[in-house]
């Protein structure tokens, strides 16, 4: 416990917590698409049993060039596929079991789904990632816990050895009894340590200790997602009594936040020694189901739906991963596509233009000049750019004047999450005239990217105040948008 140590040494104990090269790589990819594809897509279920026919896998139209270009019309930068989900059913032809598209219609036998779907992002300049469900409702040896460890590190091996380079390996915590009516124990350390041998920039990601869930499959976010929380929550989705066992909708609804405060001062207090770097992901799908229903072609999520999850997530210091489930042509349908291109069209617009270009930049203090109040206005030109004020410093404020009165009604703050997370409380403030400042917005914690959004206001003067932040703060970005659809 760190309740000896004074409040002045660990919160600076927390405010150096740094994420690794692969997490900072992943948080910067921002917005990627899950496929959820398989045999459930021709039974119209969302849980397969594992006793399906191969036969009835027979997508007549599929194109992974179509899903890759639907994800890149969005703005996306990579795809999860689903290379085998509860049902066992293998979109690759694994040499550990029958149960595989080898067995089924589409090409003969001879498709490689997996390979394809690859192949498609690579060409198109997307990374692609893996999701393999640790429970298999067909394998025989599932229960028989060192028999189906053995098969599923073979199959896992397959999918890191065979698909070049992955970004992601993701993986639930979804588990149930075997044959042998007994509760299958999945050794995660052996899948982690494969995965670091074969793959060691991949991010394993839920299941895993280098990406967490958000707590929900709705889309909901915090108002704080702090990344650097106790170490403990490493094994929260893993524990069996808390993952998912039975496919009744309620798992999807459920908000496991503990709940909304991760990472606040309170919180941490007790845990500033054993502190680790877990960023969140936020993942929902683009329709009320994870696979393709006929009946929800009128339910695909709305572009505002659609546009409040990207803010709340990609906006609130977390990745957003949007399921895009294909239908039984092997396509993703017309509604979703069409969704899509708008929401990549309205973000495009909306964030290509910095209007703080051109701008003066102040600030309370500053640290030296090489971490002047100008490092903000120079996003994205290399992560080392950054303002902050000396050590110890924890309240600041850092103002912009513009060329010229410009209107704008969002805010993008980031701060270089390289040196760790330390914003906690800010407020903007907008100068109508003989020095009257007027508040617009008020936020808590920054971390990789926030996205403040308020109406439409015009000014000159625009100015950050950090009210509360741990042993100073630091922000390489501080840019001004303004939103291209009216109402959005």
């Amino acid at each position: 416990m760190s309740s000896t140590k004074s409040p002045a040494d660990w919160i600076k104990m927390a405010a150096q917590v740094t994420p690794s090269e692969r997490q900072l790589r992943w948080q910067e990819m921002e917005f990627y698409a899950f496929i959820h594809f398989t045999v459930n897509t021709f039974t119209d279920r969302e849980w397969g049993t594992g006793e399906e026919d191969p036969a009835i896998f027979n997508p007549s139209e599929l194109s992974a060039e179509q899903w890759v270009t639907s994800c890149r019309a969005a703005g996306m930068k990579g795809l999860i596929l689903t290379c085998k989900h509860h049902d066992g059913f293998c979109l690759w032809p694994s040499r550990y079991t029958d149960h595989t598209v080898a067995a089924s219609p589409w090409k003969e036998g001879k498709g490689d789904l997996v390979r394809e779907v690859a192949d498609a992002c690579r060409e198109a300049g997307l990374k692609f990632g893996v999701y393999l469900s640790p429970w298999d409702r067909h394998e025989a040896s599932y229960g028989d816990s060192e028999r189906y460890n053995a098969f599923f590190l073979s199959q896992l091996r397959e999918l890191l050895t065979n698909y070049g380079d992955i970004f992601c390996v993701w993986f639930d915590g979804a588990c149930g009894e075997g044959p042998n009516g007994k509760r299958q124990v999945y050794d995660w350390d052996a899948y982690y340590a494969l995965i670091r041998e074969l793959q060691p920039e991949a991010v394993i990601s839920v299941c895993g200790p280098d990406v967490r869930w958000c707590g929900n499959e709705a889309g909901h976010t915090r108002e704080s997602e702090w990344s650097v929380v106790p170490a403990h929550m490493q094994d929260n989705e893993k524990i069996q009594e808390q993952s998912q066992q039975v496919d009744d909708g309620e798992f999807a609804k459920r908000i496991n936040t503990q709940d909304s405060d991760l990472g606040s001062r309170g919180i941490i207090r007790n845990y500033a020694d054993r502190l680790v770097w877990y960023p969140a992901e936020v993942n929902t799908s683009i329709r009320p189901g994870w696979f393709y229903h006929a009946h929800e072609d009128d339910q695909v999520k709305t572009l505002e739906e659609l546009l409040s999850v990207y803010h709340g997530a990609v906006g609130g210091n977390a990745c957003f991963l949007l399921n895009l489930p294909p239908d039984r042509r092997g396509l993703i349908h017309e509604n979703d596509v069409g969704r899509l291109r708008e929401m990549g069209s309205v973000l495009r617009a909306t964030f290509s233009e910095n209007l703080a270009a051109g701008a003066q930049a102040a600030a309370s203090e500053t640290m030296d000049d090489a971490h002047g109040a100008s490092m903000i206005l120079h996003s994205g030109e290399q992560r080392e750019v950054y303002w902050c004020p000396p050590e110890g410093t924890e309240q600041a404020w850092i103002e912009l004047l513009l060329p010229e009165e410009r209107t704008f009604d969002r805010v993008m703050l980031m701060e270089h999450i390289q040196s760790g997370q330390r914003i906690e409380r800010f407020t903007l403030e907008v100068c109508e005239g003989e020095g009257l400042w007027r508040d617009i917005y008020a936020g808590t914690v920054v971390g990789y990217k926030r996205i403040c959004c308020f109406p439409k206001v015009t000014a000159r003067r625009v100015r950050l105040t950090i009210q509360e932040s741990r042993w100073y703060p630091t922000l390489s970005t501080f840019s001004l948008h303004n939103s291209k659809r009216e109402g959005v």
